[in-house]
């Protein structure tokens, strides 16, 4: 475990943010930003790139100085201290490690700069390892380590100088899927191992929902949302939380007034809307229901996507669970008229602006976040 000011109170967020602006020339990169994190939480920043993410973290991390605002780090106002007066110590996509030193050596790095004591050193670095499960590595080169292996020993050489807390950039985006969806379920371990407060940066949703105690949601330097995973996905704040985190359908003006008795924009996840072939069905007392033509089908091996052109305007995405369902099946289904109905409490009430895509591209889980380097 990593020691903490057992005599800290309770209550002083780990990280805090007030009003925390930040310009480059024309460009507002952060625009009035409020964010708090609890001490030993699990912390995201979701969002895609040039939404403020990154160029928040860095500013907590002390590499960029905001234009205005506070930020607090247990309280204390860190703004006008250098990096290395500060309780965080960060972990990068690219790992960055000395290809010449053997892992011990890498993680030592950073305390030898402090002139820590050799045995101290060493007792420290033998732990690091230990929480990373790299017992017995130390003596390897980074060439001779898995990627994963790698950013394991990026992550122990960030938790043996004891931050306050840890500030991850994307530190999973150069893993293959299924490694970086292992090390996802891994990392959440060892941040509840070591009770550590992770302050985690990413444009993929599925990292940030796998992982995050609570996430705050990015969009044009602005915060769209702060809540528990569930929270953002079961009740969307906005039309862009709705489509940037898992798929998500949109109506509004006609379409809604005529299927919800009401103009005003909702959205509905898809695998909340069931399908059926029988349009005559009878609907149930409070659930809504719209009927139209299936235009699209896309077989994804676990599920099924429907894209449905609605008799009343606008299309619907239907993700159906494939159950009993074949290929052949799912795709027979194409050009049939079907009924469509769900529960009137997934039509989530949003509020104006920017709004998720009606018809995916295939293999979407939502709207897509763009790769590279965040403003």
């Amino acid at each position: 475990m990593v020691a903490r000011d057992a005599g800290a109170a309770e209550d002083i967020a780990a990280v805090r943010l007030d009003g925390v602006v930040k310009r480059f020339g024309d460009v507002v990169a952060a625009d009035g930003i409020d964010l708090e994190v609890r001490e030993g939480e699990f912390f995201s920043l979701l969002g895609p790139s040039g939404s403020g993410k990154t160029t928040c973290l860095r500013m907590i991390a002390g590499f960029e100085r905001p234009t205005a605002g506070t930020i607090l780090l247990g309280g204390v106002d860190v703004g006008d201290r250098p990096p290395y007066e500060r309780e965080v110590n960060t972990v990068f996509q690219d790992y960055a490690l000395f290809p010449h030193m053997t892992v011990s050596e890498n993680v030592a790095y950073g305390l030898m700069v402090r002139k820590i004591a050799r045995r101290e050193r060493a007792d420290r670095v033998d732990e690091a390892l230990g929480m990373v499960r790299l017992d017995g590595f130390g003596d390897r080169k980074p060439a001779q380590l898995s990627g994963g292996q790698r950013q394991r020993v990026a992550l122990a050489r960030a938790l043996v100088m004891r931050p306050r807390v840890l500030l991850l950039d994307e530190p999973l985006g150069a893993l293959d899927l299924k490694l970086r969806q292992a090390m996802q379920v891994e990392l959440k371990e060892i941040q509840q191992a070591v009770g550590l407060t992770f302050l985690y940066v990413t444009h993929d949703q599925e990292e940030a929902l796998t992982m995050s105690d609570r996430l705050a949601v990015f969009n044009h330097g602005q915060v769209e949302q702060v809540g528990t995973p569930a929270d953002v996905y079961e009740r969307p704040a906005t039309g862009f939380v709705a489509g940037f985190v898992g798929v998500s359908n949109l109506l509004e003006g006609d379409s809604a007034a005529a299927i919800i008795g009401s103009p005003q924009a909702v959205t509905i996840r898809p695998e909340k809307i069931h399908l059926a072939l029988d349009v005559e069905a009878a609907v149930a007392e409070g659930e809504c229901t719209a009927t139209g033509v299936v235009n699209k089908v896309v077989y994804l091996g676990a599920v099924t996507r429907y894209t449905v052109a609605l008799d009343e305007g606008g299309e619907l995405v239907v993700m159906q669970q494939n159950l009993r369902t074949s290929s052949m099946e799912a795709l027979q289904v194409q050009e049939r008229r079907v009924r469509l109905t769900w529960e009137r409490q997934h039509s989530r009430p949003v509020e104006p602006g920017d709004g998720p895509d009606r018809a995916p591209a295939e293999g979407a889980r939502g709207l897509p976040g763009p790769g590279g380097e965040d403003a």
